[in-house]
């Protein structure tokens, strides 16, 4: 006799895709955490889904492998308390968000975060970049993102020599391979 499955239910290519999308980033209560690196984000001004889809874009508008999801949330910050300040920062990001969701849903059943390529989510962004909502976003992650101290080590950038004596006194012919 055959037995009949209940299809109804998320498949197990959208559990496992969302399991390694968001299987760093998790949502409670108010707060985005990170288990596995050991931090979480308090949110106010945005929903804490949100922010977590803002940390997600972020990494997949600059992806670094070696730069922990830590700096892209501290990146990402801005935005909440842009958002508290600013009703139409607020509604630009949410509405943006909230877009991307509609995109990934359409495509692959589950949220933007849960979608669990990186190629699969570009493809997303793809469809909004040259928006408002993506340029803001693109925007201001080259400043916040890379003005960061602590990630230039990562990209071996030294820092600002200015107050250091400028390049002459500070790494100007340190090159090696020279």
């Amino acid at each position: 006799m055959p037995t009949l499955i209940d299809r109804r239910g998320p498949s197990r290519r959208a559990v496992l895709a969302g399991l390694s999308a968001a299987g760093a980033l998790v949502v409670s209560g108010a707060a985005v955490l990170n288990p596995r690196e050991a931090w979480g984000l308090e949110v106010t001004a945005l929903k804490p889904e949100t922010m977590r889809t803002l940390i997600v874009m972020a990494r997949d508008v600059y992806p670094h492998d070696r730069v922990p999801d830590r700096f892209y949330a501290i990146a990402m910050k801005p935005y909440e308390t842009d958002a508290a300040k600013d009703p139409a920062v607020k509604a630009l990001v949410e509405e943006g968000v909230a877009a991307l969701d509609v995109l990934a849903k359409a495509k692959h059943g589950v949220p933007y975060a849960d979608v669990g390529w990186e190629d699969q989510r570009v493809a997303i962004l793809r469809q909004i970049e040259g928006g408002p909502f993506f340029e803001k976003v693109r925007g201001g992650l080259v400043v916040s993102l890379y003005n960061q101290e602590e990630v230039w080590p990562i990209f071996g950038y030294e820092g600002a020599s200015a107050d250091k004596g400028g390049y002459i006194d500070r790494g100007f012919n340190d090159i090696a391979w020279l």
